[in-house]
């Protein structure tokens, strides 16, 4: 019987046959582009900026980023120099919504953005959704 416990994590192979990636690098490499996208975010002066882990918990990615810009050229502006950022730093990036930028999508792998107008963000309200920052009410309440 094999004792799983003391297996060592399994590199994960690449297209291109590139070299596999263990579960450590993989996370480290998540967290320097998630470090990257908060950096960029506040440069561009996004307000409300809210990082949500998802590792461990969701599969689609081990970051989750939302924030808010005044208005709709602003969050276009900081979809269109993130998603630059990340593509020069050797990564990819897919952007959904950029005609209207009242919600802008930026898939970067491992980490995801959301941008936001104010008042969309309010609607949709994503944080809730992942439960960040609320406790849960009392059963009497």
């Amino acid at each position: 019987m094999t004792d799983l416990s003391q297996a060592q994590p399994q590199a994960q192979p690449l297209p291109g046959g590139a070299a596999p990636r263990t579960a450590e690098s993989q996370l480290a490499e998540a967290t320097e582009l998630h470090a990257m996208v908060l950096q960029s975010l506040d440069d561009d002066q996004a307000q409300e900026v809210i990082s949500i882990p998802l590792a461990g918990k969701s599969n689609i990615a081990d970051f989750m980023v939302i924030a808010s810009g005044r208005s709709t050229r602003q969050v276009a502006s900081m979809a269109q120099k993130l998603a630059e950022k990340i593509k020069q730093s050797g990564g990819s990036a897919r952007i959904e919504g950029l005609t209207n930028a009242d919600w802008v999508l930026i898939d970067a792998g491992d980490v995801i953005v959301h941008l936001f107008r104010p008042e969309v963000r309010t609607f949709y309200n994503l944080e809730r959704m992942w439960a960040f920052g609320d406790t849960p009410e009392a059963a009497n309440a």
